[in-house]
């Protein structure tokens, strides 16, 4: 139980997806203007990546390995990753039609979105058994979601500041993250062992 607060503790705050290893910069930076928008696209990407783990786990160690194909678990990933997101694009577009559009071309990036794909490479690097590479998964997941909602919410704020003319929108954004991603990096000190 220790080792999977460990893998929990590491997973959300000391190797954040978003802040340390720079992962799913993409939609951080392109979902990020609303807190709730932010919050529908980490709660998709909770999903997905943990879903993704447990099934990248399985075709990894049930076919990959067993038939000496390990050399295309990237591959093989991806297309387990995309198989996801389409099953949850079909699902909002159905049932929750304005995250759906609020989300726009950032869902189907989910597919490619490298925080996922990284995820389950991470689970195969580290040596997780099934129990772990899920718990990994969905904690990598939250620390995701806990990035894009603190970035939603400075955005949100800066809004309304009145910064120079030079940092007015993106620059002033990028800054931000920045500053978000440094306050981060305290983290890095801390050892867990």
């Amino acid at each position: 139980m220790a080792n999977i607060f460990l893998i929990m503790l590491t997973a959300i705050l000391l190797e954040n997806f978003i802040f340390s290893k720079f992962y799913g910069i993409c939609p951080f930076l392109g979902v990020s203007e609303k807190p709730a928008t932010a919050l529908g696209m980490g709660m998709a990407v909770t999903f997905v990546m943990t879903i993704a783990s447990a099934a990248t786990y399985a075709v990894y160690y049930l076919i990959l390995e067993k038939f000496n194909l390990q050399y295309l678990k990237t591959i093989a990933f991806i297309l387990v990753i995309a198989a996801l997101v389409q099953f949850i694009e079909m699902f909002l577009r159905k049932f929750v039609p304005a995250l759906y559009s609020a989300l726009g071309i950032y869902l189907p990036l989910i597919t490619t979105n490298c925080a996922v794909l990284g995820s389950a490479l991470v689970n195969i690097q580290n040596g997780y058994n099934f129990i772990e590479s899920v718990v990994f998964g969905f904690s990598a997941a939250l620390g995701f979601t806990m990035a894009i909602l603190i970035f939603a919410g400075v955005r949100e704020r800066l809004a309304y500041a009145n910064p120079p003319k030079a940092f007015e929108g993106f620059p002033l954004t990028l800054i931000t993250a920045g500053l978000l991603a440094m306050a981060f990096s305290g983290f890095s000190g801390i050892s867990f062992n």
